[in-house]
């Protein structure tokens, strides 16, 4: 069919049904009834002669249906998030040899349409990619659906509802939320027209569609974009795209990322980012998937996205520290598909430089799209510290004191001031001390979680770590207890007894010496040879940690002050002699260890590297005789970046440090 055809029924359709807008809604018609019957014939004749007519077409619109509630409906292939990034580097390395198709992220609803022999018989919501809703009766009102396609084999395309930024304008004028505020953004609006139950009030929000993929259909074709080529045959209005020639340079992955953009703006059409994926099908399938995502894709963010939301109040938590943790509560918002509502404050300096108090209107972003983040206080102007920082610890009742800190930043003086409790016996401070010394990283005590802490404290059972391995001498009142029985205190003692075997590092990371945690202690582990005796005894004898790679001098202050505690010296000492310490000997690889490029380099990594947790990709490079480390400096050597990569892999960019992907590590680790 020619393509002119098709475009002539959307035009068709879209000028009726505004000219039906003007004569029904606005009583002042534009176009006088003989205009208005001569286009509609044209309409119905065109729809006759090519088997299409959009589902909001006037010569098959009597009414709008209305439903009681969404149904559930499941997706045999699920519809996945797919991954993202904010590096043009990243997306370069992603595509590699391939051909890949770069597409507008388009900025709304995801839905799923499903047709059977050229009719379209559900239309459905993504949900959480295995299960959707059935929003079947709301396609009348969205504009950009063919109800029937001259296409007889099974047909499953995938797509977003979106409303124009201009349309969304003039909407958000007179349209406001279940709260009776405007909506912020013109997603939430789409997301929330899709899912209403009446399909007129979903023609009112000038909601489209426009599919991105091909879900089932077209089997004999073997790439995305052939599929997609074959949708405008069908009536719908295919989300802009273009395919890769050749390998692509940073530069002309930059630029084609900058025109699509540029499209989209001209063409009013909201967007969030760009889609890059594999083009080839087969290709793309051996790629295979997580839970969260298809590895043939990859989302190239713009920014991060701000929300305005209303701060409901700021809550103030002892750490073990003593350090009192200001944590904002604000009115809930959905951020990249998961509803978000508190995010850390940092610190008292933080608050007060943003002016912040309970009822301001705030924006917030999820940074690197992991950690949610307040970036803005849009209320200034209230701020009385007075009011913003309890007097007292909200746990112990003992008076809070206020610390300052200086440093050196960009060549200046800074001062951060942080809230503290130095009550030692402050039952949240004593409490969040134990979560950490049985946690996994630590002592790995399975079974003693937060609750059961607090109640074996609250019962005068557990005073200091030691009294975790006589918890036997309870038994009896614990097995009674609710939620214990013989089989839950049983478990509890084999987890506690098992702890007995540990190793260096679990040890340290136990004793809780400011800043010392995996990296930290496997580097301690190294050069002490996993002796506690030969670390402690170069403690005494006034040991320059500055020298030892990622240490500096308040790492360096953190370990000599916490051995000048005599408090702190007698656990170190008593809880050795109820435990066996790990002795490691060096394995026998030293020609596997010469053979690889890592040996006695500084390697970062940043992101998530499958199959591998974070603690388990630094064990691995420490196995090849390099360094693992955890911030980037002058002094890395690589930084694997891995998915989800943060602030680390711009770092890297400026110091100029070699950038690898998992699988070149991996290939150059001979794997």
């Amino acid at each position: 069919m020619a393509q002119n055809a098709w475009e002539k029924i959307q035009a068709l359709t879209a000028q009726l049904n505004r000219y039906r807008d003007e004569y029904y809604n606005s009583n002042a018609p534009s176009a006088s009834d003989e205009v208005y019957d001569r286009m509609y014939d044209e309409l119905a004749a065109l729809e006759m002669e090519t088997g299409i007519w959009m589902t909001d077409s006037p010569t098959r619109t009597v009414g709008f249906q209305a439903v009681s509630d969404l149904k559930k409906t499941d997706h045999p292939i699920p519809l996945l998030s797919l991954n993202k990034t904010k590096s043009v580097e990243e997306l370069v390395s992603f595509a590699g040899e391939h051909q890949i198709l770069l597409m507008l992220k388009l900025d709304g609803l995801t839905v799923k349409l499903t047709y059977e022999d050229g009719k379209l018989i559900e239309a459905s919501t993504r949900g959480d990619g295995d299960t959707g809703e059935v929003i079947t009766h709301n396609v009348c009102g969205i504009s950009g659906i063919p109800q029937h396609i001259p296409y007889k084999e099974r047909l499953v395309v995938s797509g977003e509802a979106f409303i124009r930024p201009n349309d969304f304008l003039k909407l958000q004028e007179t349209l406001t939320d279940s709260n009776g505020e405007r909506y912020k953004n013109g997603r939430n609006l789409a997301a929330g027209s899709v899912r209403l139950l009446d399909a007129a009030v979903c023609r009112e929000r000038k909601v489209m569609f426009m599919p991105f993929a091909v879900v089932e259909g077209f089997p004999e074709l073997e790439t995305k974009s052939q599929k997609l080529r074959k949708l405008p045959e069908l009536g719908f209005h295919v989300c802009k795209f273009v395919i890769s020639k050749r390998k692509l340079t940073c530069q002309e992955m930059a630029d084609g990322i900058a025109k699509l953009r540029q499209f989209a703006e001209a063409s009013d059409i909201p967007i969030d980012g760009i889609v890059a994926s594999y083009n080839d099908i087969a290709f793309s399938r051996s790629c295979g998937r997580t839970g969260h995502h298809y590895k043939d894709g990859m989302a190239f963010k713009f920014e991060d996205e701000l929300h305005e939301t209303k701060l409901l109040s700021i809550e103030w938590n002892p750490s073990r520290s003593g350090e009192i943790s200001p944590v904002a509560v604000f009115e809930p918002v959905v951020i990249d598909g998961c509803e978000v509502s508190r995010a850390s404050l940092h610190n008292l300096s933080f608050i007060e430089g943003m002016e912040l108090m309970p009822g301001c209107r705030i924006l917030v972003s999820k940074r690197n799209m992991i950690i949610p983040h307040v970036e803005e206080n849009l209320d200034r102007g209230r701020f009385v510290m007075g009011q913003a920082v309890p007097e007292r610890c909200p746990c112990c009742g003992e008076p809070a004191r206020i610390h300052e800190s200086r440093s050196v930043e960009n060549g200046k003086d800074k001062i951060t001031k942080t809230l503290f409790c130095d009550n030692q016996n402050c039952e949240t401070r004593r409490l969040r001390q134990f979560v950490h010394f049985v946690s996994q990283k630590a002592m790995n005590i399975e079974g003693l979680s937060e609750a059961t802490l607090e109640k074996f404290i609250g019962k005068g059972w557990i005073h200091t770590y030691m009294d975790i391995y006589g918890l036997d001498r309870h038994r009896n009142e614990i097995v009674n207890m609710e939620g214990f029985g013989e089989k839950s205190w049983q478990r509890l003692w084999d987890a506690i007894q098992g702890s007995r075997n540990t190793t260096f590092e679990r040890y340290l990371i136990a004793m809780d010496i400011p800043m010392v945690g995996n990296t930290a202690s496997r580097t301690l582990a190294g050069v002490f040879h996993s002796d506690l005796e030969e670390f402690e005894d170069a403690v005494h004898h006034q040991y320059d940690f500055t020298q030892l790679p990622d240490f500096g001098d308040t790492l360096h202050n953190n370990i000599h002050e916490w051995f000048y505690d005599e408090e702190n010296l007698y656990v170190w000492e008593v809880l050795q002699q109820m435990l066996h310490i790990e002795k490691r000997t060096a394995e026998n690889n030293t020609a596997a260890v010469r053979e690889n490029p890592f040996v006695g380099m500084n390697v970062v990594v940043t992101g998530k590297v499958e199959p591998y947790t974070r603690s388990g990709i630094n064990e691995k490079i420490e196995s090849l005789g390099a360094h693992a480390g955890s911030s980037v400096s002058k002094k890395t050597d690589y930084l694997v970046c891995g998915e989800n990569a943060g602030s680390k892999l711009a770092k890297a960019r400026e110091l100029g440090i070699t950038v690898l992907t998992p699988a070149q590590f991996f290939q150059m680790a001979g794997e």
